[in-house]
């Protein structure tokens, strides 16, 4: 199996989850689940697991992954996956940032709400410039969450491939079970030491507030060649894993999401033969889902930018002389059409470009070095 039908599909409906989760936030509109971004960032981190372990997979066999170069050509992969869009956003977000708090206080006032830290939009300074250029926000509460950008979750992302290499190392020493279940112990126990110590992030951007949705992802990901009860071992540990109670809100309505989402994720991967299943998983990577997943990045950097200002408009220009769903609909009636072709764009202009950049940064550094050591072979078996 070298391909996931469902993956492009489950992609795209985060990006959109994500994104009119924060259209009912700034409009004042409501509906239990949709009304919770956070789920659509679980259900990233959720298929990010899983993808980082499938492509392991397609790669064992071709890549020598106790070699530090491939550890490398990880990295560098996934680098220019995301920095080319993202710096671009960040210059973005920076450059606007007064302009979208004006925004955001006018939201917040009219809707009642506590106001946004300033400094979450404003701060353009050299240290918080360095810190999410180099993608290290995500480790210090104070610049996690320091920018318009919905990014503290790129900074998580980033710290999962920087260890993804060592999981796996540890997962082929020790076997897959004891790995999750020592690295799970491992972000327990770092964040009862956090809360213990007074030390909190306004979102959970640090790894072990978090690993534990990543573990259940590289669970799922589990060789569909195993046995039946194999697979149920894996899917029961990872319903553990998903109800600990640790990174972000907490409460039963995201705990019972969180089971169901690693469910309907394992049945779509794993039970194509079930009725409903397979026509579902089909569907998901049909066409349109596919350009839904392809634009998922770009739709979730980009859409804050134009969300704020539009229902700042929004609320301007109508008031409470319109409801709440009546502005959530004419908000949205205007942003998705304006994010899904701005990410269109961004993903030809600057994703594609990146990521052909990146493999050509890898044959020249692997081919280089390839070459070398036949030199050095070469040097060696002559007489």
């Amino acid at each position: 199996m070298r391909r996931v039908e469902c993956l492009d599909g489950l992609r795209g409906i985060a990006a959109l989850w994500v994104l009119f989760g924060h259209a009912m936030i700034l409009t004042g509109f409501s509906l239990p689940i949709v009304g919770h971004p956070d789920l659509g960032v679980d259900l990233f981190i959720l298929l990010s697991g899983f993808l980082m372990v499938f492509q392991y997979q397609l790669r064992r066999e071709t890549e020598d992954w106790a070699a530090p170069h491939t550890w490398v050509a990880f990295w560098t992969r996934r680098f220019f996956r995301i920095a080319p869009l993202f710096y671009l956003m960040l210059a973005a977000a920076l450059i606007l940032g007064p302009f979208i708090y004006e925004n955001r206080v006018f939201i917040d006032t009219f809707l009642g709400r506590t106001p946004q830290n300033p400094a979450r939009y404003l701060d353009s300074g050299l240290k918080n410039v360095v810190m999410h250029l180099s993608f290290a926000f995500g480790l210090f509460p104070h610049y996690a969450y320091r920018t318009p950008l919905p990014d503290w979750s790129l900074g998580l992302e980033m710290q999962f491939y920087a260890v993804f290499p060592f999981l796996i190392l540890l997962a082929r020493k020790a076997g897959w079970y004891s790995m999750v279940l020592l690295v799970a112990a491992a972000g327990i126990m770092v964040a009862g030491v956090m809360r213990w110590s007074g030390i909190g992030f306004p979102m959970p951007s640090f790894l072990p507030l978090k690993i534990q949705i990543f573990l259940c992802g590289m669970l799922i990901a589990a060789d569909h060649r195993l046995g039946a009860a194999w697979l149920a071992a894996r899917l029961g540990l990872a319903f553990l894993l998903a109800a600990v109670p640790i990174g972000g809100h907490q409460d039963f309505v995201r705990l019972f999401m969180r089971e169901l989402l690693v469910l309907i994720f394992f049945l779509l991967v794993h039970g194509r033969k079930l009725a409903m299943v397979g026509p579902v998983a089909s569907l998901l990577g049909g066409k349109f889902f596919h350009w839904l997943g392809e634009l998922s990045f770009g739709v979730y950097l980009v859409h804050l930018l134009i969300m704020q200002p539009v229902a700042g408009w929004a609320i301007d220009r109508f008031g409470a002389g319109i409801g709440d769903f009546a502005r959530f609909c004419l908000v949205v009636a205007i942003v998705v059409p304006a994010t899904y072709l701005t990410a269109f764009v961004t993903y030809n202009a600057l994703e594609l470009p990146g990521q052909r950049l990146g493999k050509s940064v890898l044959r020249y550094t692997i081919g280089s070095r390839t070459k070398a050591k036949q030199t050095r072979a070469e040097e060696i078996a002559a007489p």
